[in-house]
C-alpha cells in the first residue's frame, strides 16, 4: 500500500500513543481527543491491517489505536 502524507502522519500518531480509534467495522479514528479529518483513510489503514483498537471495542467505544507489525514496517519504510 503507497501511503500518502496523510496516512504517515496519522500512522506517527498511533505510534506515539495519540490516536483513538472506535469499535465497529468502519472505525473512526481521534488524535489528541479531536476527530480525524479523513475518516477514509481510517478505514482503508485498518483494513490494510496497519493499525488497529489496542484492546477489543463495542460498537462507537473509543478506545486507544496501535501499529501491527505490518504498520510499523509500513512507517519504517516510509
Amino acid at each position: 500500500m503507497e501511503l500518502s502524507g496523510r496516512a504517515r502522519a496519522m500512522l506517527r500518531a498511533v505510534a506515539a500513543g495519540r490516536a483513538e480509534v472506535t469499535g465497529g467495522i468502519e472505525p473512526d479514528m481521534y488524535v489528541d481527543g479531536l476527530p480525524c479529518c479523513d475518516q477514509m483513510a481510517t478505514h482503508d489503514l485498518v483494513h490494510a491491517g496497519l493499525l488497529r483498537p489496542a484492546r477489543p471495542a463495542r460498537l462507537g467505544q473509543r478506545v486507544g489505536a496501535e501499529l501491527t507489525d505490518d504498520g510499523r514496517a509500513a512507517l519504517a519504510a516510509s
